[in-house]
């Protein structure tokens, strides 16, 4: 079996996740595999603007150039593949893909729907149309379409090719938890950097936060409207407001941060970072208490279980996130669930959590659920339908 495309498994580990759960099944798989080198932001940018689509259509030429002689040497040395798994942004890849490989397998693992993720951002019209449409040819061309979500599933022209494996986290995710592992109330801000911008704590968050009292916090994403950021402000000065010691760490930039920065202006406590580098953000995330995942109640906001949620749970952390359907059923046992959008719940939460006995009894919870997201165990569902398709 081989993986093929221009995924990013730095930026998008989902499948490093795919392919170190399959290698654990016993399941052979090589990597052929040219970064496009463009973040999911800047893809969904260039295909809302069309005049920035030459820049994608000539870097995609050029990966594909070279993975078209990575292809040719393969199947010299090892035959034709029984399987091809297209990673992660996989639209345009799976269409090569399903050229070079017409008598194999082909798998995309379709995480990522273009016009839904194009909605949710703003887009509308035509521009909706034709990712929508875009999403239609690339399933189209696959022969198993793997799905993060059911809701997901559900929305594919066939349902029946879909195969729902959850998201999971790399195991050095866990690596950086077992590292740290402070004792309770007592991690650090994680602070990789100064402090900058309105309501930021001036570097006093890593120094405070290790005298035993208080609770940190992190978020980190997009800031696009599914992650409600805005909610979780007014939830965090809110908490911040009745008493709760919360250190907080906020990282990421996009089209919600303006007004997420506006309402924690005058919140003490806050530390900003516009970016982390991804090999330093286990050990960031590792370093807290508590990580939150997403709040919004838009439609894609109902539908999809974000990989923070998996991460800081496979971090050490405690994580509340939204109670909607797909993450209560992921992972609904060993999460912290509030209603989405419902920012004076999650600062309801944000207070109980700064109790020590409500702490250790959620990361008690959180614990039992960590080895479901390793990469071996969401591996089952892809690799018991490669089994049923004869790929061993």
């Amino acid at each position: 079996m081989i993986t093929f495309g221009t995924y990013d498994a730095a930026r998008h580990p989902r499948t490093a996740v795919l392919v170190a759960g399959l290698r654990a099944h016993g399941i052979k798989v090589t990597e052929l595999n040219r970064p496009l080198g463009l973040s999911t932001a800047e893809r969904v940018r260039m295909l809302q603007q069309p005049w920035r689509l030459p820049v994608l259509a000539a870097r995609l030429l050029r990966c594909w150039a070279a993975l078209v002689g990575d292809a040719a040497r393969h199947r010299q040395a090892e035959g034709r593949p029984a399987a091809v798994l297209v990673g992660y942004l996989g639209h345009f890849d799976v269409l090569l893909a399903r050229l070079l490989y017409p008598r194999s397998t082909v798998v995309l693992d379709h995480l990522v729907f273009a016009g839904d993720t194009a909605a949710d951002r703003g887009a509308a019209g035509l521009r909706v149309r034709l990712l929508t449409g875009l999403d239609r040819l690339a399933v189209a061309c696959a022969d198993v379409v793997v799905t993060d979500t059911d809701e997901h599933r559900r929305m594919l022209p066939d349902p029946g090719k879909g195969v729902v494996v959850l998201v999971g986290a790399p195991d050095e995710w866990r690596t950086a938890s077992e590292t740290l592992a402070p004792p309770a109330g007592s991690r650090p801000d994680g602070g990789a950097g100064s402090s900058d911008g309105a309501g930021a704590s001036d570097g006093a968050g890593a120094a405070d936060a290790s005298d035993g009292h208080h609770l940190s916090v992190v978020f980190y994403g997009l800031y696009t409207p599914l992650q409600g950021a805005p909610v979780i402000a007014e939830a965090v000065r809110d908490a911040v407001a009745a008493g709760a010691p919360l250190r907080v760490t906020m990282v990421g930039a996009g089209q919600d941060l303006p007004r997420t920065r506006e309402i924690l202006a005058d919140t003490p406590g806050v530390t900003w970072h516009d970016w982390v580098e991804p090999g330093a953000l286990p050990a960031l995330v590792a370093a807290h208490d508590v990580c939150l995942g997403i709040f919004s109640d838009t439609p894609k906001g109902l539908r999809v279980v974000p990989n923070k949620v998996y991460q800081g749970l496979a971090a050490g952390c405690v994580v509340i996130t939204a109670d909607t359907p797909p993450q209560r059923r992921a992972l609904g046992e060993h999460v912290e669930l509030v209603p989405a959008a419902d920012a004076a719940a999650l600062a309801a939460e944000l207070v109980r959590l700064g109790t020590p006995g409500a702490l250790a009894d959620a990361r008690e919870r959180a614990a039992r659920g960590r080895d479901r997201i390793r990469p071996p165990a969401v591996a089952e569902p892809l690799v018991a339908e490669l089994r049923r398709r004869g790929v061993s």
